[in-house]
């Protein structure tokens, strides 16, 4: 038997169901066995059907935890990244170096590039960070490149970044920006794959498919569990890059009403 294997617990239902079909006609031979002939040989009662099992993905030592660490690390890099820039960028509004700095003749796209430039260098290094330290102290066996894994965990970490400054503009406080967490971060890990989107609702599927982690889960299990090179992940990586421009937009958009003059 062949099994797929990206969802372990699947995996495991079928062996269970596999074996009680097994047990139970060899229980109905042997029933006709006894009912027709008294003489009976014991090696033939003791022989087993044996199974060669195969698997796509993993082997059968992959676990729960394999098939969601993936979607963790994602969840980490976004967070952190998400926590550093939106905090960074209130504190320079509400010290007002950002309005010192919007009343001089640099343009707000300007700002928002420099602001994900300087910030990104600092997101590139803490992903870097994080990836390396699921992979070799946590021990997470990745069947693709290390090198995708990274890169698909950098352009998230842009994305977290772009957000964050988003959200920044639209708090006063390190404490309301705090506030966004349970709003804008919290369900967004509910969606990522952590419960099988496929299992909920039409609508709730609907949601999945507007929030950056769905796709960043997606392309990081792909690789990670099932090997997935670029090619494979092409569309999702496309998407991410998609919610990194648009959030780069409104925050270039977002400025203009702190521009005074």
């Amino acid at each position: 038997m062949t099994y797929e294997n990206s969802t372990p617990s699947d995996t495991q239902k079928i062996k269970a169901l596999v074996q009680g079909t097994l047990a139970k006609e060899q229980t109905n031979n042997l029933k006709k066995i006894l009912s027709s002939n008294q003489n009976i040989n014991i090696k033939f009662i003791k022989n087993k059907i044996s199974i060669d099992e195969n698997y796509i993905y993993g082997d059968e030592n992959l676990s729960y935890f394999d098939t969601i660490s993936p979607i963790l690390i994602g969840f980490f890099v976004f967070f952190f990244v998400f926590l550093i820039s939106g905090i960074s960028l209130l504190k320079e509004r509400t010290s007002g170096t950002l309005d010192k700095l919007l009343a001089t003749p640099i343009k707000r796209s300007e700002i928002v590039i420099g602001y994900l430039v300087g910030y990104g260098i600092f997101a590139i290094i803490q992903t870097i960070i994080v990836v390396l330290f699921a992979v070799y102290v946590l021990g997470i066996k990745i069947e693709g490149s290390i090198i995708y894994v990274l890169l698909v965990n950098i352009i998230i970490a842009f994305i977290a970044l772009s957000f964050g400054t988003l959200l920044s503009t639209f708090a006063n406080s390190e404490f309301q920006m705090m506030q966004f967490i349970p709003i804008a971060i919290v369900p967004q890990i509910f969606f990522s794959g952590l419960i099988p989107v496929d299992t909920m609702a039409n609508w709730l599927q609907a949601i999945s498919r507007i929030v950056p982690l769905y796709y960043g889960a997606t392309s990081l299990q792909g690789i990670i569990v099932k090997g997935y090179t670029l090619s494979n992940i092409k569309f999702e990586i496309c998407i991410l890059i998609l919610f990194a421009l648009v959030f780069s937009l409104l925050n270039v958009l977002s400025l203009k009403r702190y521009r005074k003059i």
